[in-house]
């Protein structure tokens, strides 16, 4: 597995911060997620990270004080800012404070990940907005969306990074531990629980289509028929 992407995540809004992180970490980063300024700051200086992402909005120390203060200490690693802002002022603020990019909510995950790949000078591969068959369902991992007749279900990232994975694999053994490193990052008891339950989540998603069942071979994995 390659070296993963070692980031700062300063988010104060709970939900989207946990949605951000899960959805970073199916991506091959490790997240140091942070509820405000001072938290996050604290932790530029006590770790070893190749970026920061930051909220602008944040209690105890907004993010541009924070950007201000790393370029004291280090004007090389990049910075995102997040903001619901869309004042042309303030992304000009948001570049004067040091700033290397400024995403307005709300945005993609993927257009998130492009740009911090963009930022490190690495390239990434994204999958085109392309649909999949599954059955009588159509799948969207872009839009993370599933479609069958008039019925349109909507995905988790995780769940949609999942099913991609079955869907490619379709009819044959995916290998347990294969799907929680890619998608969880390791494959200790806790994580496997959790993928469980995700298992499950999906079952019920595509129920809608007697033929199709995603079923665990013991000892093995799980494989995805239809």
């Amino acid at each position: 597995m390659s070296k993963k992407i070692r980031i700062i995540l300063a988010e104060d809004e709970p939900a989207l911060a946990q949605i951000i992180k899960e959805s970073l970490e199916t991506r091959n980063f490790e997240v140091i997620l942070c509820k405000d300024g001072e938290e996050a700051f604290d932790a530029f200086k006590n770790e070893k990270i190749e970026l920061v992402v930051l909220d602008v909005m944040m209690p105890k120390k907004d993010g541009f004080s924070v950007a201000k203060d790393i370029r004291k200490l280090d004007n090389k690693i990049p910075i995102v800012f997040l903001t619901a802002k869309s004042q042309t002022q303030d992304v000009v603020d948001g570049f004067n404070f040091g700033g290397n990019d400024y995403l307005k909510k709300p945005f993609s995950m993927e257009e998130l990940i492009v740009r911090i790949h963009s930022l490190l000078g690495r390239k990434i591969n994204l999958k085109n907005d392309e649909n999949i068959l599954i059955g009588n369902y159509v799948f969207n991992l872009t839009k993370q969306t599933l479609h069958c007749s008039e019925a349109i279900i909507s995905l988790t990232h995780r769940e949609a990074v999942l099913l991609d994975l079955l869907s490619e694999n379709k009819n044959k053994i995916v290998n347990r531990s294969l799907i929680l490193n890619k998608i969880w990052g390791n494959d200790d008891f806790f994580t496997g629980r959790s993928m469980d339950v995700f298992i499950t989540k999906l079952r019920k998603k595509l129920s809608l289509d007697p033929n199709i069942q995603i079923i665990n071979v013991r000892g093995q994995g799980c494989k995805l028929i239809c």
